[in-house]
């Protein structure tokens, strides 16, 4: 019987652009990884593993798998659209419909993953955030 989502594995050839862009962008941390014999790392979120990245020199052909995005559930919206802006990351922001109008940021990471960030429906935006919506909606890479 499943318990829980455990973790998402990304394979990239591009290993510390992608330690940047999560523990430095989106505050993951760095924690235990068993000693393999490939490089890479293992993410964390509250002492969690959720992400492992595996490096590799060239990226398989064909590619595996199909994973469509990771979602994270979070806090400070209004920090992280400021975090994004700054680091030069194209955003899109989804106010979900319904009653549960929660946010949503979707963006993309240095392999092309699609990261998606979703914050309680009472989070503040920033004050001006529909006038800056037309210049931050991320295209599909």
């Amino acid at each position: 019987m499943l318990r829980r989502m455990d973790h998402f594995t990304i394979v990239t050839d591009q290993l510390a652009a992608t330690r940047t862009f999560y523990v430095e962008l989106l505050g993951m941390h760095e924690g235990a990884r068993p000693p393999f014999l490939v490089p890479g790392y293992w993410f964390y979120v509250e002492n969690h593993p959720v992400l492992h990245v595996i490096g590799v020199d060239h990226m398989p052909e064909p590619r595996r798998g199909v994973l469509d995005h990771m979602a994270f559930w979070s806090e400070g919206l209004a920090t992280a659209w400021a975090r994004l802006e700054a680091a030069g990351v194209d955003f899109r922001v989804i106010r979900a419909p319904g009653e549960v109008r929660t946010w949503q940021l979707f963006f993309f990471d240095p392999n092309g993953v699609e990261v998606e960030l979703d914050f309680a429906p009472g989070e503040v935006p920033p004050e001006d955030w529909k006038a800056r919506l037309p210049k931050l909606q991320a295209t599909p890479r």
